[in-house]
């Protein structure tokens, strides 16, 4: 339902426009899902010593080694107020080493350590722990999935 639909809802009882209700907002569904997921992954990542956050960096790298700063902040939508003191706490566990880059030394590179590439098989287990515990099909996870993608395309577009 568009966000029009949703507000001419509101409005057909009455000329008065209803409050909106908390259990109609998309994003109110949106945020208790991502707080949902959270929750889901602590357990999985905690024996890995990560954060859900310090996951999607290492996924990042484990897909591409060797990437620069700036473009794993693109990927994950992080800024790198949030990204480098993550890379830097990844750096401290030894799983990360930061060089700059010998071609452009005003890039930073992320490269993982052989510890940091052995967690790979250690987080193997996750994916499919986490697509049991959400009830769904293959297909309908990657139909939610690219459903929201749209999404999020769409409202970075609206900006």
């Amino acid at each position: 339902m568009s966000g029009t639909e949703m507000q001419k809802r509101q409005t057909e009882s009455g000329n008065k426009q209803a409050p909106p209700r908390l259990e109609t907002q998309l994003c109110f569904a949106i945020y208790g899902a991502a707080h949902a997921f959270n929750r889901a992954y602590k357990p999985l990542l905690e024996p890995l010593g990560l954060t859900y956050p310090q996951y999607l960096v290492m996924l990042a790298l484990w897909e591409e080694d060797g990437q620069a700063v700036k473009a794993i902040g693109e990927r994950l939508g992080l800024d790198s107020g949030t990204l480098s003191p993550l890379l830097k706490r990844l750096e401290q566990a030894g799983l990360v080493k930061r060089l700059r880059d010998s071609r452009d030394e005003r890039q930073v590179r992320i490269l993982l350590t052989e510890r940091g590439d052995a967690l790979r098989h250690d987080a193997a287990g996750i994916m499919p722990a986490i697509g049991s515990a959400t009830g769904c099909s293959l297909e309908e996870a990657e139909a939610l999935r690219d459903g929201l993608v749209a999404l999020r395309t769409r409202l970075s577009k609206a900006e």
